[in-house]
């Protein structure tokens, strides 16, 4: 790290983020959050992140109001309070109701806070008026986050965008509209949903969003190590920051940046055999729970995390095509081998 970096680290000291709920206060310690992501986000992947993140806001993966209403995708929210620090739980849907009772439910798991997606740029949920098609609708978005409020005791939180297209931003109004509505701190992703995960993530923008509102502001968006996160706080002036992307196949990120960030000693990142060990932990535990299920799930978590040293290229290409979890297993086993 450069010293000027370390020097706009001593002058910045973020402190805690404090959050007010109808009747429950919270306070994030850590001001790196690892972002909800589907597919990923699951009970075994925060356990890694946590390893390095103790104090950090972890999430589920993002959870369909309706279907939790259903009955569905209830494996994602519970017992949250059995886990070790802070989780929250990310739903999206565009019916009040459907908010109201999932953040219930939510609530009743144990979630540290619940964040209302409204960033979601995929299209099979905007489509159907969730995620990134809100930000179309602020006075229904203030009206999910007021009532959703009301419901519940714990923090409402909620992740924007931008705005649907640049032609129609407007992220400063659209955010005074949701603290006024209840919400106790917002996440800002510096894109629009038009250009999904495309160009740059506008960190000026996010400044403006920031200087507007009264409620802690996150930024989000092509922060993909320590450099990148304190030049983003820097332009930003953010309460703090969270990670997406860039943990996948690196559990660590998020540790690794709040140990920087605060000038504690240099984060040693995970070398070969370290990331070898750390796979096949994760295989073990994902067979274990899912059975050979596992093993297809296992696959995109191996593919990130080989990566970086000698043979990776050619382990990969092996572990993607393994039949069984044994197979998988003896070909990381056999790896590891180089390195005792």
């Amino acid at each position: 790290m450069t010293d000027r970096a370390q020097n706009t680290l001593k002058m910045k000291k973020l402190p805690p983020i404090f959050l007010s709920g109808n009747g429950t206060s919270r306070y994030l310690e850590c001001p790196i959050i690892q972002s909800p992501l589907a597919g990923i986000s699951d009970q075994i992947f925060r356990k890694f992140v946590r390893r390095w993140a103790p104090k950090a806001l972890l999430f589920t993966e993002m959870v369909n109001a309706k279907s939790l209403e259903l009955g569905h995708g209830e494996d994602k929210v519970i017992e949250l309070s059995k886990e070790s620090g802070p989780i929250g739980v990310q739903l999206f849907d565009h019916r009040p109701c459907s908010m109201i009772d999932a953040a219930i439910k939510a609530e009743s798991s144990g979630a540290f806070l619940v964040d209302i997606n409204m960033g979601c740029p995929v299209k099979k949920i905007a489509r159907k008026g969730g995620g990134s098609a809100l930000l179309k609708e602020p006075e229904l978005a203030q009206t999910i986050v007021k009532k959703v409020s009301k419901a519940i005791s714990i923090p409402v939180t909620v992740k924007i965008r931008l705005g649907w297209c640049e032609a129609t931003s407007n992220p400063i109004d659209f955010a005074l509209g949701l603290q006024d509505a209840g919400a106790q701190l917002i996440t800002v992703h510096g894109r629009t949903r038009r250009q999904g995960f495309s160009g740059t993530a506008d960190w000026e923008a996010i400044s403006k969003v920031k200087k507007s509102l009264d409620i802690p502001v996150i930024a989000n968006g092509d922060i993909k190590n320590s450099k990148d996160a304190i030049n983003c706080l820097e332009i930003t002036n953010a309460d703090g920051i969270m990670i997406g992307r860039a943990s996948m196949g690196a559990p660590w990120i998020v540790g690794q940046i709040d140990g920087e960030i605060k000038n504690q000693k240099s984060f040693t990142t995970p070398d070969a055999r370290m990331k070898l060990i750390l796979s096949l932990e994760h295989l073990k535990l994902l067979v274990s729970q899912k059975g050979n299920h596992g093993l297809l799930i296992a696959r995109k978590h191996m593919n990130w995390t080989c990566k970086g040293f000698k043979g990776a290229s050619e382990l990969r290409h092996k572990l993607v095509r393994a039949r069984t979890p044994i197979e998988a297993i003896e070909l990381i086993e056999k790896e590891l081998l180089k390195f005792t």
